[in-house]
């Protein structure tokens, strides 16, 4: 019997298809279960279109058989079978699409959803097969063919016994290797988990031999091994089912089946879209923090299906990074794969999904977060990092869509609360969002700078995470209100003068503070009195755009180049240790530069700043004592 060659360009595609295609050798099976699905479908298609054909849909499934022994792969269908011209046709050209010609060939017939497109799956069976072999007999044919070859040297064809329509794929499984364990894919554990992960939801039943245990007749305590044939794959998704039949049970099983995460989750998302770009997807807020959730090695990304095929794991295009601890999968029909179907050509259908989700999930946070507040504050203490995130990542892109979502604590309410919320209560004669940044929120509560602002009886949001400041800087403006720090040099309130320091005062302490600044040289911008000081002698106020937390938290990064914010120390020229500072200057050069040590380290320790000689200002504190 003759070998036939494949032609030229066909060799070479399959020797790429063997080598470079596919990432991950178990995709085979994906690949020949989808061929087998789309042969029943070709069938199913068949009887619909003629009304003396009939389909008994408990006739028609794949069946996959294992033998260990004899090294045999086999997945079997019971569907269109094929011809020896198509066998010829399909199998001996690389890249021709039986299913793509049939699909052309029904174009002007409503729902004809099959799967394959490119016609090279088939040949991702040599990544593991020594001998391919497929058995096929065609619908409405009398005689069945065998189609058989060993990768690029070609395949043969010949008659052959088969009493059924439909096919047979023999695979003779490659020996081990040093690097390769090809024996797994004929372990009955290894060959379910793949079914389950790729294909759990082809339409039709996919059968196999399962070994059970059990009791042994007439004995209390001996069991023995038995085979039974079960059906491994679910069939009909669950994003296919209508809403109304779902319990929240349904979803929640769904989550833990699909190992999105242990936790509860806190809300899912069921969305069914038909249009431009038709889709199902099924989304989980989850409950909890991933524990790798902030580091580099997380990966984001929803499950994307085509036509209930597993394609991609992680599917990042899907989920914008400010979302990116929403999990859950996408199942599209319309989307534009490449020649492995591993992953995805980047295309319109794609962006527009992303575009929806990203609206989806907006809107059901906002919903949580007005009828479910306690729910929303647990998600935010979770995931509101990362949303914060999403603003500074994207210069303000996605400000529109987080802004509302953000919350802080409030000095007055003593709890988080909106933007929205703290805007509605802004008294008329407030100008600005005021903040203040530290590491927790005992600490800012202590923050001298706060003091003018709480007078005032303005509420403060209190800042206590990394990004915040950032994310802050980003936005600029909320509902047409700036941000201003406790912090800033100039806090846009005007100050009686009975409550602070005056023109005149600052003017007679003139050359006291200049003296100051060049006992602290460049430690400091410069030093003034301070307008916001009633109870505390001293504090830092910070001009320009960086300010003394955001300088901590650049600081920290490895590799930091000693960023510093411009610094103002400012004096509370109404407090009994001005008094002394005044009477050191006129008197006691010495004590005067002890007293402006001491109070510029005292500065340093109330913003958390770490003291550049804490033995010497120990030291200072110790010779004021005596």
């Amino acid at each position: 019997m003759a070998t036939k060659q494949f032609k030229a360009e066909s060799k070479r595609l399959l020797d790429l298809m063997i080598n470079s295609i596919y990432t991950h050798r178990e995709i085979f099976l994906r690949e020949l279960i989808s061929n087998a699905s789309d042969a029943l479908d070709k069938i199913y298609y068949k009887t619909l279109m003629d009304e003396s054909l009939s389909f008994d849909k408990e006739s028609f499934y794949i069946k996959i058989t294992a033998d260990k022994q004899n090294r045999i792969l086999k997945i079997s269908d019971t569907g269109i079978g094929m011809s020896r011209e198509e066998l010829d046709d399909n199998l001996g050209i690389i890249a021709k699409s039986g299913s793509l010609n049939f699909k052309k060939d029904m174009e002007n017939q409503d729902e004809i959803d099959i799967i394959g497109q490119f016609g090279v799956g088939f040949y991702s069976a040599f990544m593991v097969s020594e001998v391919v072999t497929v058995i096929s007999k065609a619908f409405g044919g009398e005689e069945a063919f065998k189609w058989e070859s060993r990768g690029v040297e070609g395949y043969t064809i010949e008659p052959v016994a088969k009493e059924t329509v439909g096919t047979d794929i023999i695979l003779k499984i490659k020996e081990d290797t040093e690097d390769e364990n090809y024996s797994e894919f004929l372990e009955e554990y290894r060959l379910r988990g793949i079914i389950k992960k790729y294909s759990d939801f082809i339409r039709y039943p996919i059968k196999m031999d399962v070994t059970l245990r059990r009791l042994k007749e007439g004995s209390e305590d001996e069991y023995e091994d038995y085979t039974e044939e079960q059906t491994i794959n679910s069939m009909v998704p669950i994003w296919k089912k209508n809403k109304n039949e779902l319990t929240q049970e349904d979803y929640d099983n769904f989550y833990f089946e699909k190992h999105y995460g242990f936790d509860q989750p806190i809300k899912h998302i069921h969305i069914s879209t038909d249009g431009t770009v038709s889709y199902n997807a099924i989304l989980f807020i989850p409950g909890s923090t991933p524990f790798d959730f902030y580091t580099r090695e997380y990966e984001k990304g929803l499950e994307l299906y085509s036509n209930g095929v597993l394609i991609m794991n992680k599917c990042a295009d899907l989920l914008p990074d400010c979302f990116s601890f929403v999990k859950g999968m996408v199942d599209s029909e319309d989307l534009t794969l490449n020649i492995s179907r591993e992953v995805l050509q980047h295309d319109r259908q794609l962006k527009l999904i992303a575009k929806n989700i990203k609206n989806k999930i907006k809107n059901e946070l906002a919903s949580l977060l007005k009828n479910e507040r306690e729910k929303y504050e647990g998600f935010y203490e979770s995931f509101g990092r990362q949303l914060k995130y999403g603003i500074y990542d994207n210069f303000g892109a996605d400000k529109e869509i987080l802004e509302d979502l953000l919350m802080f604590y409030s000095s007055k309410e003593k709890k988080m609360v909106t933007l929205d919320e703290y805007t509605a209560r802004m008294p008329e004669d407030q100008k600005y969002i005021y903040y203040a940044a530290g590491d927790s929120i005992e600490r800012i509560e202590k923050l001298p700078q706060a003091e003018l602002v709480a007078d005032k009886g303005y509420e403060i949001l209190y800042f206590t995470d990394d990004v915040d400041e950032f994310a802050i800087k980003i936005m600029m403006t909320y509902r047409d209100k700036e941000f201003k720090s406790v912090s800033s040099g100039d806090l846009g309130i005007e100050v009686d003068e009975n409550d602070s320091t005056s023109q005149d005062e600052e003017k007679d302490n003139e050359e006291l503070f200049v003296r100051m600044k060049e006992v602290l040289s460049d430690k400091v911008k410069a030093v003034r009195a301070s307008k916001r000081l009633k109870n505390h002698p001293v504090c830092l106020a910070n001009e320009g755009e960086l300010s003394i937390e955001m300088e901590k938290i650049l600081n920290a990064i490895p590799n930091n180049q000693s960023i510093k914010a411009d610094k103002v120390l400012e004096i509370n020229t109404h407090h009994e240790v001005f008094k002394s500072l005044k009477e050191a200057y006129t008197e006691d050069a010495d004590k005067f530069r002890l007293y402006t040590d001491i109070l510029y380290n005292q500065a340093l320790l109330i913003e958390g700043l770490t003291i550049e000689d804490p033995v010497e200002f120990t030291n200072n504190i110790c010779r004021i004592m005596i």
